[in-house]
């Protein structure tokens, strides 16, 4: 048969992931996907020493890649505009396309999308969510038969690195962000990982998935983890749980929640168990129960498992559709997110504090699941006298009740600092 034709956008460590396995599997690949995949032409801005294009031809020009000797683009430079016009002009010319891009799906997968129904082409993006942790197929085909309830993951290697160096070695946030930074698993910049844009960018992808909803970016709420202190990982060890941070979206009655947040779970949960760079996602089914998909989230060869199964579906002849934007489904504001949630109260040390506590919540409707109160010698400035943190583990109740609830515990005059809390969910399974 007619060898599937392939152009690859870039020469990054994805990219070269991807040709060295096109390289080192070709006779594999050819047998899975019932012909040779041909890697015909590389573009870059230069190119790489160390490598072998095994014959394919290098351009710096992009627009190289348009033509009628190319079946499938694979859109590897990363970014925003450049990457989707990229895309967009081998969509409308005809091209199937495989991208690991995140950021382009996030903001403009229905477009994309449609451009692929009308040319009747594949799109392929496994790689956009969790590396090499086939959740996206998983989604699409093995999932197929059931009403996703909820959808729960790992999704950012580097903020998990962080919070496992944190829990594990006792290290401070800024100690374990400088030795993710020196191990290569952080940016210099690393905001886009730690305040939780980059796992808000494949929430959308996964929430489109699951619910047959269109890609709602701007509708995430989003909370990164710079604010967790090892304090608040060691009460939630004391209580049996571990600090995730998660990206959740959850089907309910009222619309669907898609929230990135700083998390407690239970720690006998399969998500706890998840440290390190590693990613895993949780998803629930109606019919299947709970499945737990788990791998390397990032990395060269896991990234390029996925794109290199992308083309494979393609030159199978897969188109590559997914039943996205189809159903009209309200994503709705953290406010109205239900949850259960830890709170830490930095407090005088004086009798009745804790009822007055409790009874503040109890005034709006929320039990109290577990709590923790002990004495430190702690001064919180001069003539405030020493201080105790209480800390408070409570049932389900709507954000907007716990938001209203804790403004009126901050303001007794026995708080003597800002209160912090972190939502929880049991994800079991």
């Amino acid at each position: 048969m007619e060898p599937l034709k392939i152009g690859v956008a870039g020469l990054g460590t994805v990219a070269g992931g991807v040709v060295a396995l096109l390289q080192r599997n070709a006779e594999t690949l050819a047998r899975k996907a019932g012909r040779p995949l041909a890697l015909v032409r590389v573009a870059s801005r230069s190119p790489k020493r160390g490598i072998d294009l095994g014959g394919a031809a290098f351009t710096t020009d992009l627009d190289a890649l348009h033509g009628p000797d190319i079946d499938v683009v694979v859109e590897l430079i990363g970014g925003e505009q450049r990457a989707a016009q990229l895309v967009r002009r081998a969509l409308q010319g005809g091209q199937a396309v495989v991208t690991a891009n995140k950021a382009i799906l996030a903001r403009y997968g229905d477009e994309l999308l449609s451009l692929a129904r009308a040319q009747g082409v594949g799109l392929g993006f496994e790689a956009a969510v969790a590396g090499g942790v086939p959740i996206i197929g998983a989604l699409r085909q093995g999932l197929a038969a059931n009403r996703v309830l909820t959808v729960a993951g790992i999704v950012n290697g580097t903020s998990n690195y962080i919070l496992t160096a944190m829990a594990e070695q006792g290290a401070a946030f800024a100690e374990a962000l400088a030795q993710a930074q020196a191990q290569g698993f952080a940016e210099a910049d690393p905001a886009y990982d730690v305040e939780g844009i980059d796992a808000a960018h494949k929430l959308t992808i996964l929430a489109a998935l699951a619910f047959d909803m269109s890609f709602q970016f701007d509708k995430v709420y989003t909370e990164g983890i710079s604010r967790i202190t090892e304090e608040d990982l060691d009460y939630a060890k004391e209580l049996g749980y571990r600090i995730k941070h998660l990206a959740i979206a959850r089907r309910t009655e009222q619309g669907v929640e898609a929230r990135v947040h700083p998390t407690l779970v239970p720690q006998r949960s399969l998500l706890a168990g998840v440290g390190g760079v590693m990613n895993a996602v949780w998803v629930e089914g109606d019919a299947v129960g709970a499945t737990l998909h788990y791998g390397a989230g990032a990395g060269a060869m896991p990234t390029a498992s996925a794109v290199v199964s992308d083309l494979i579906a393609i030159a199978r002849g897969g188109a590559l559709d997914y039943p996205v934007g189809r159903r009209p489904h309200k994503v709705l504001s953290i406010e109205q997110a239900t949850c259960a949630y830890y709170v830490r109260i930095p407090s005088l040390d004086a009798p009745g504090v804790f009822a007055e506590v409790a009874a503040t919540l109890g005034r709006h409707g929320i039990s109290i699941e577990g709590a923790i109160q002990r004495h430190r010698a702690v001064r919180s400035g001069a003539g405030s006298g020493s201080w105790v943190p209480i800390v408070i583990l409570t049932a389900s109740v709507r954000e907007q009740t716990m938001t209203s609830a804790l403004a009126q515990v901050q303001r007794m005059p026995q708080v003597v600092g800002g209160i912090a809390s972190i939502r929880v969910e049991h994800l079991m399974g």
